[in-house]
């Protein structure tokens, strides 16, 4: 059990210092996401507390009925709030629970650039308050007294007030029922001035909410600090993601997990926390104006108008088409015949599929894996999102996965793509009235009482047609993106159609086989020159490069010989195609374009520190040292 002392002076600077520096190594680890110095490119930062703020989210959508307005959440007692079920409603507003003590452990750079904070803010009290769940940054009391004759729906549109989201979902393909942020309290929207993109910011593990259920609302320090890891590099990555501004320690707090553990509390941002789950708890209650009016915030607020969009693929081989549709269609547009007829809510849901296929391509091609893949864990907005048991595989094994509770191995790597697939078809069923409307979607009928007897089997039809296409594009756009990421790790300036089963494929079979590391492999061949591997004997001995330090595992069931033989004829298939599209002689340009997709920081080290430095925080001994960097 870790115990922390009451005194902050006892706890030693070091580990502190360690996690400062990770959250810098995680901010600048990146490709094309990379820091870069504002002061260089003339635009200016903000304090948090000047960041242009908003509340969309809550001005668009309906509250709970309980507490319709911030002004009468603010003086209920806690413990009136909730936890209890909501209906009618996508969000209560309620404030975080501030604590006795909190520490702010951590900031990350990268993510201090996206918002347009300026660094030296974040040593101001407001930015502390504001991680800490200290202070409600967006609240006035006398403007609030002010406004609480105003009409309710004016109210919550001049007051900015914290608010946790109403969901459900499907958990390990069962139905869990009412969900919702049990942890998670959003405090405003900031809109970064530079460009012009909106997110919401978040703490998670300041406190109960509404959807609380039996949790006690608080997030522990291990989990906190891995998430903060995770969600930053994988920004870096380029994969698509939630992201962590601060991790901040909230040692009061002790929270009751398999032993009495303190707490903490990230901060995060995302330009949504929607998720599917909130369209299936709707769809499970029959509520089919709020679908409507759901789906029309996100097309118009989250994706920025129903011409972004994608249009009608245009007839021809699914996988050349479907890349790069046509967009900038207006609402009223429909396109399509019959059950193919493609409306505006048809063109949202195959936006949501294909951000979907291209996210969950990332995984697969950088080997991360996501143990909890509920509907209620998977964004409207195409992001990692809510990350527990998760992990980066190191040596391949396609079976693996992190959630030790998941022994059917549900969301095992492997499984990912079908999986973030069996999601969208319950987000299609919930939008399935909608889809199948076609041509009909605005007929007064439709919106007002619904679909009546004689034009149901036409509007099934259509939607089952319509969900199956964009299984097919979902798989054309995944493929697509897969490839390109690993031609990209690869070295090769494009993809063949070979390529899949001589070079992809191969690989992947053989890393399962000698049970090697899939990430380090990469990075090898980023530091590789051909002329290492030109002949049979060389490529041979190169082989044991891949190995680990003490050789083959007692488990991989061939010889040393034998591996070293699958590895060079590999590699010479490796070696020709990179000739093919490089030429020869151009080894340190190659190098230089792998090196910026196969990350020289170890993901293994992070996801050690996550769970190994925990305690460094609260113990005066130190942590065995371990290297930032792979060779």
């Amino acid at each position: 059990m870790y115990m922390l002392s009451r005194a902050r002076s006892l706890r030693p600077t070091p580990a502190k210092t360690r996690i400062a520096l990770m959250a810098a190594h995680i901010s600048t680890a990146g490709h094309q996401n990379a820091l870069y110095d504002a002061t260089t490119t003339n635009e200016k930062t903000h304090s948090i507390k000047d960041l242009p703020k908003s509340n969309n989210f809550t001005t668009n959508l309906p509250p709970d009925p309980n507490f319709p307005t911030p002004s009468s959440s603010h003086v209920a007692e806690r413990k009136e709030l909730g936890p209890r079920l909501v209906k009618g409603a996508l969000y209560t507003y309620v404030r975080p629970d501030p604590p006795k003590e909190y520490e702010v452990l951590a900031v990350s750079s990268a993510a201090l650039q996206t918002l347009s904070i300026d660094p030296s803010s974040t040593e101001s009290q407001d930015f502390k308050d504001t991680v800490s769940g200290n202070k409600i940054l967006t609240w006035d009391e006398a403007k609030a007294s002010e406004s609480n004759m105003l009409p309710e729906d004016q109210q919550r549109q001049e007051q900015i007030y914290p608010w946790a989201q109403c969901y459900g979902g499907y958990q390990f393909g069962q139905w869990a029922g009412q969900l919702g942020d049990g942890r998670a309290i959003s405090l405003f929207e900031a809109t970064n001035p530079n460009s012009d993109v909106r997110y919401e910011l978040q703490l998670k593990g300041a406190g109960k909410t509404p959807y609380s259920r039996f949790a006690d609302g608080k997030a522990v320090l291990r989990s906190s600090i891995r998430e903060f890891v995770v969600s930053e590099s994988l920004h870096a990555l380029g994969i698509p993601t939630t992201r962590a501004l601060a991790l901040t320690f909230t040692p009061e707090d002790k929270a009751q997990r398999e032993r009495i553990e303190p707490g903490a509390i990230v901060t995060r941002f995302a330009q949504s926390w929607l998720r599917f789950g909130t369209f299936d708890l709707l769809r499970s209650r029959g509520d089919r104006a709020l679908i409507r009016r759901l789906s029309t915030y996100v097309a118009e607020d989250v994706f920025g108008g129903w011409k972004n969009l994608p249009g009608a693929l245009k007839p021809g081989e699914m996988s050349e088409t479907a890349i790069e549709p046509e967009r900038g269609l207006a609402a009223t547009i429909v396109q399509g015949e019959n059950e193919h007829e493609e409306n505006r809510f048809t063109r949202l849901y195959r936006e949501i599929a294909r951000r979907n296929a291209k996210t969950v391509a990332h995984w697969q091609a950088y080997a991360f894996t996501n143990g909890v893949l509920n509907t209620d864990n998977t964004s409207i907005f195409g992001l990692s999102v809510d990350f527990g048991p998760f992990a980066f595989l190191d040596n391949f094994d396609p079976s693996y996965t992190p959630n030790h509770d998941d022994h059917m191995l549900r969301y095992s790597y492997r499984n990912q793509p079908s999986i973030i697939w069996w999601n969208l078809v319950r987000l299609g069923e919930a939008l399935g009235e909608l889809i199948g409307a076609g041509a009909r979607c605005d007929d007064n009928e439709l919106v007002t009482e619904g679909v009546s007897k004689t034009w149901s089997d036409e509007l099934i039809k259509r939607a089952e047609t319509l969900i199956e296409k964009t299984g097919e594009e979902f798989r054309a756009v995944f493929m697509a993106e897969y490839k390109r990421l690993m031609s990209a790790r690869l070295g090769l300036k494009q993809c063949k159609d070979s390529d899949f089963d001589v070079l992809f494929s191969e690989l992947l079979d053989t890393l399962e086989a000698l049970e090697l590391d899939f990430n380090h492999t990469f990075r090898k061949l980023s530091n590789m020159n051909l002329s290492e591997i030109e002949t049979e004997e060389q490529r041979k001995d190169v082989a044991s490069r891949f190995f680990h330090g003490e050789g083959l595992g007692n488990t991989v069931g061939t010889s040393e010989a034998d591996a070293r033989t699958r590895i060079a004829k590999w590699l010479e298939q490796w070696r020709a195609r990179v000739i093919e599209d490089w030429s020869e002689g151009k080894d340190a340009e190659r190098q230089e374009a792998m090196k910026k997709v196969n990350p020289k920081v170890s993901i293994a080290f992070f996801q050690h520190l996550a769970h190994e430095h925990t305690a460094d925080i609260f113990n005066h001994s130190s942590s065995p040292d371990h290297g930032f960097w792979m060779n």
